[in-house]
């Protein structure tokens, strides 16, 4: 591993001190994966930035019209934990319990399993399919979008310079509403997705969708947003067929590659297999709350 200087500020200000002094910069909000990636070689830093000291980053909450904050370097352990978001947010729980094991959740945040920008990331499906949004921040201020618009490439994120994912905001969900997370790895000792999709679902009093989000993982060169899914979805009863046709849209909608962990074939089958089952997720989910 190269010398870095490790820098710890205690405020967004310090933060961007540090960012703009001229050396090249990586931010740490777990260490999960950069400090894999730096003893690799894979990334290179002449500061590492440590922003697990920030007050606001290490903060998350309901607000009182029911969405959830929740700041970039908040351990997954918290999240998956409490008991509101357990209720509220089951998909938020779906992605957040699987990424690594209970050391690594206890130290790994949605900030940066999200910077870190891997296609076959869990959180990114799940936020994607929950509507959640991204906080940047910067010392010239904020700017905020949909989290499927972070995504710039395998590894590679539409961060600027100086800037820093400051919270995810995940909507309240709708009444009559839930979404799922589902993926496929090939063992436990492999724990990547081989292909995942993440959904969400509303329905009427008649039992008609009314709103869906379909995204998917590890089957593009970025976690994607699957409009056409979501289209066969709106309009149609919650049914066995109108599941398949969204699934058969959520292949249609994926571009994969083959490389160790799973074939072209195989993720186009699974993007449609995975999504048919996370949408029986989340109408069960609707189903057991009414």
């Amino acid at each position: 591993m190269d010398s870095f200087t490790y820098l710890a500020p205690r405020s967004l200000g310090e933060a961007f001190t540090a960012l703009g002094n001229g050396k090249r910069s990586l931010l740490l909000a777990g260490g999960t994966d950069v400090i894999v990636q730096l003893r690799e070689g894979r990334r290179h830093c002449d500061q590492l930035i440590d922003l697990k000291h920030i007050p606001e980053l290490m903060a998350y909450r309901i607000t009182d019209d029911g969405a959830l904050e929740v700041g970039a370097s908040v351990p997954l352990a918290r999240i998956y934990e409490d008991a509101e978001i357990q209720r509220r947010f089951p998909a938020l729980v779906d992605c957040a319990s699987i990424i690594g094991g209970v050391a690594i959740q206890s130290r790994a945040t949605l900030g940066g399993n999200l910077c870190n920008a891997s296609p076959a990331a869990d959180s990114s499906p799940a936020l994607i399919a929950l509507g959640a949004r991204v906080v940047i921040a910067s010392s010239a201020g904020l700017r905020e979008f949909p989290v499927e618009e972070l995504f710039a490439g395998p590894g590679s994120n539409t961060l600027r310079p100086g800037e820093i994912l400051l919270r995810v905001k995940v909507p309240a969900p709708s009444a009559n509403s839930a979404a799922f997370y589902h993926r496929f790895i090939p063992r436990n000792e492999m724990d990547i997705a081989v292909a995942s999709s993440g959904v969400s679902l509303t329905l009427d009093a008649a039992g008609t969708i009314t709103a869906a989000r379909v995204a998917l993982g590890a089957v593009a060169a970025t976690p994607i947003l699957a409009p056409a899914a979501a289209a066969a979805l709106v309009g149609a009863q919650a049914t066995p067929e109108t599941f398949a046709a969204s699934g058969e849209a959520a292949a249609a909608a994926a571009s994969p590659i083959d490389d160790m962990r799973g074939g072209i074939a195989q993720r186009r089958h699974l993007a449609k297999i995975l999504t048919i089952r996370a949408l029986e997720g989340a109408l069960k989910r609707i189903r057991e709350t009414r």
